[in-house]
C-alpha cells in the first residue's frame, strides 16, 4: 500500500455519540465521512490516519482498513492470507497480536481461522506473535468476506498523554469532548463546572479555545508500521497552531484532592484554567459574559441510599436557577429522575452512551432566564 493510496479508514466513536464525531470529522475535512453503527467512515490514504488520530478530539481509535478478499474455508484462507502483501504495511521486527471475528460466513471458527493467518504472517514475513504487542491486526469474516484492519492508534485515544490524577468515576476525555460539541461550544465561551473531579471538562474546552491538537503529546501504534515516514509526521505536528486565549475557564468540586488533581493536569496539558475547592452551595457566577455550565454529578449507580443524591440535584438546580441567569446548562446523568430533581428547564435529553457499564444521557437547557 503505497502513500498515494486510498483505502476505508474507521473512526471508532463511544456509542451514542457517532453524530457529534461525524459533525467533527466533516469539519476537520475529511474525506467522504459516513456515519456507521459504532463511528464514521472516511476514505483516504496513511496520511490521513495520521491525522485522525493527531486532531479527532471524539473518536477512541483509527483503524485503517488495509485489505480484504473472499473466502469460503479455511485452506482458502491459509492460501490468500499467505498471499497478502504484509510487508507493505508490517515490519518484521515488530510483534503483533491477531483477533478475528467471523459472523454470517462459512468459516465460522474465529480460532481456527486466528491460527491461520498467524501462521502466514509468522512463515511469509517472519514477524513475532505477542498477546502484548504493540501492534494489533483484526480481521472480520462476514458474509464470507475477509477484511484486514489495522489498530493505528494503540492506546485508545482518550489518553492524551497528560493525565496522571484521575478521581473515581472519570469522564472519559473523548465523551467530554463530544459532550462540549452537543452544548455548541466552539471554544469562544467561558465554561464553568461545579463539580470537576480531575478537571476533565475544563481541560478540553480550554484546548479546544487554544487550538491544541489531542494528539500532540502521545504515541501513536502507527509509527511501529512499515509505512510510517517520521519527517512528514513531525512536518504534520509542526503545523499546529495555537490561539492565544483570554477566555476564562473555572472548575471547582468539594473534594480538595479533585481540585489538586485537575489543577495538576492542566499544568501538564499547557492550558490556563481556575480551580477552587467549593461545595455548590457556595458557588458564585464568575464576572464574565455567561458561557457553559456542564456537569457530571454523581448518579449513584452503586450507592444504594439516593436521598442525599436528590438534595444534591435540588440545591444545585436552586443555586443555577438564582445565580446563573443566561447560562446554558449541560447536565449529564444515567438517571432521569436526578435530572428532573433540578427543575432545570431541560429541554429533550440526547441520545443513550454508553459508560462504563450505564446508559448515560445529555440533558441540556438553553440560557437560563
Amino acid at each position: 500500500m503505497h502513500m498515494s493510496e486510498t483505502f476505508e479508514i474507521f473512526l471508532a466513536a463511544t456509542p451514542g455519540l457517532e453524530l457529534p464525531l461525524f459533525n467533527e470529522v466533516r469539519e476537520a475535512g475529511f474525506s467522504y465521512p459516513h456515519k456507521v453503527p459504532g463511528g464514521v467512515t472516511i476514505q483516504g490514504g496513511w496520511p490521513d490516519v495520521w491525522r485522525a488520530n493527531l486532531v479527532l478530539r471524539g473518536a477512541s481509535r483509527v483503524l485503517a482498513r488495509i485489505g480484504s478478499f473472499r473466502v469460503m474455508h479455511l485452506a482458502q484462507l491459509d492460501k490468500r492470507a499467505r498471499k497478502f502483501p504484509w510487508s507493505e504495511v508490517l515490519r518484521a521486527d515488530v510483534p503483533i497480536k491477531v483477533d478475528v471475528t467471523c459472523r454470517k460466513s462459512r468459516i465460522y471458527h474465529a480460532k481456527a481461522a486466528t491460527q491461520r493467518i498467524e501462521r502466514a504472517l509468522t512463515e511469509t514475513l517472519g514477524v513475532a506473535l505477542s498477546a502484548d504487542a504493540p501492534l494489533r491486526l483484526m480481521a472480520r469474516i462476514e458474509d464470507d468476506l475477509c477484511t484486514f484492519s489495522i489498530d493505528t492508534s494503540g492506546e485508545p485515544l482518550h489518553k492524551r498523554g497528560f493525565k496522571e490524577a484521575v478521581v473515581k468515576a472519570p469522564m472519559r476525555e473523548n465523551m467530554a469532548a463530544m459532550f462540549l460539541r452537543e452544548c455548541g461550544y466552539t471554544g469562544d465561551e467561558p465554561v464553568l463546572d461545579p463539580m470537576c473531579g480531575s478537571g476533565t471538562f475544563v481541560i478540553e474546552a480550554a484546548e479546544v479555545a487554544a487550538g491544541l491538537m489531542p494528539g500532540r503529546a502521545r504515541n501513536f501504534a502507527f509509527e511501529q508500521l512499515a509505512n510510517f515516514d517520521p519527517d512528514q509526521w513531525v512536518a504534520f505536528k509542526a503545523e499546529a497552531t495555537t490561539t492565544p486565549t483570554d477566555i476564562p475557564f473555572y472548575g471547582s468540586d468539594r473534594d480538595t484532592g479533585a481540585v489538586r488533581a485537575a489543577s495538576a493536569n492542566a499544568d501538564r496539558a499547557g492550558v490556563q484554567a481556575t480551580f477552587t475547592h467549593c461545595p455548590i452551595s457556595d458557588l458564585q457566577r464568575p464576572d464574565e459574559p455567561a458561557g457553559l455550565i456542564i456537569i457530571n454529578p454523581p448518579y449513584g449507580a452503586r450507592i444504594s441510599n439516593k436521598k442525599p443524591l436528590y438534595a444534591l440535584h435540588n440545591a444545585l438546580g436552586q443555586v443555577l436557577k438564582e445565580r446563573f441567569s443566561g447560562w446554558r446548562v449541560g447536565l449529564v446523568t444515567s438517571d432521569a429522575d436526578l435530572a428532573k430533581t433540578t427543575a432545570l428547564p431541560f429541554d429533550a435529553p440526547g441520545p443513550y452512551v454508553a459508560h462504563g457499564g450505564l446508559k448515560i444521557r445529555l440533558w441540556q437547557t438553553r440560557p437560563l432566564p
